[in-house]
């Protein structure tokens, strides 16, 4: 069964999270993150979660990205964690914020130097002629940053998914699952059970 006697479900989530990394195969920190177009065709993508406090879940990302344009006029959206050594599923649902400039620079400076690098090389999202032209923008970009910290360029950053409803999924033997729903009211949440 989902674990009961959580009142806040990002308390929860830290829980299964912290479950969840002891599992050498699998690198829990991917999820399936949607977004939708303007016109609300849905669109789906792997990202990484590089942060979790009380306020939500951080992901960062090129803002010119698809995904970062699709945020920008639909500030909406929803990610999908699935542990299968735990047969654990959590479904976060929301609204998007960047976060501050100060988080990002911090975090891009943790990045490994080719990751930095990659992040001003590749103009995410755009078509793409031969791959020896983003090859040959790396090498650029390293030799523009030669001996020096590379910093943050402007159109990438961290993003914050801001909760509004949460739903944990624990696996059972002949799909007897367990469903247990978290839905923001004011400063607090209430909890359902769903069929599942």
């Amino acid at each position: 069964m989902v674990l009961s006697g959580y009142d806040n479900p990002i308390t929860l989530f830290g829980v299964y999270f912290s479950r969840a990394k002891e599992d050498v195969t699998h690198d829990p920190t991917t999820l399936a993150l949607a977004t939708s177009t303007p016109d609300g065709f849905p669109s789906v993508r792997m990202v990484l979660l590089k942060a979790i406090d009380e306020r939500g879940l951080v992901f960062f990302t090129n803002y010119d990205s698809r995904k970062g344009h699709e945020l920008a006029h639909n500030p909406n959206a929803a990610m999908c964690f699935y542990w299968p050594k735990q047969e654990v599923q959590v479904r976060v649902e929301g609204t998007i914020e960047r976060i501050s400039d100060e988080d990002s620079d911090a975090y891009f400076r943790s990045r490994p130097r080719l990751s930095q690098v990659g992040a001003w090389a590749s103009q995410q999202s755009a078509p793409l002629r031969a791959r020896e032209l983003l090859l040959k923008r790396v090498t650029e970009t390293e030799a523009r940053f030669d001996g020096v910290e590379i910093p943050r360029p402007t159109n990438w950053g961290g993003v914050l998914l801001v909760p509004k409803k949460m739903e944990f999924w624990q696996g059972h033997p002949g799909r007897l699952h367990d469903r247990v729903v978290y839905e923001r009211q004011g400063d607090g949440w209430t909890t359902s059970r769903l069929y599942p």
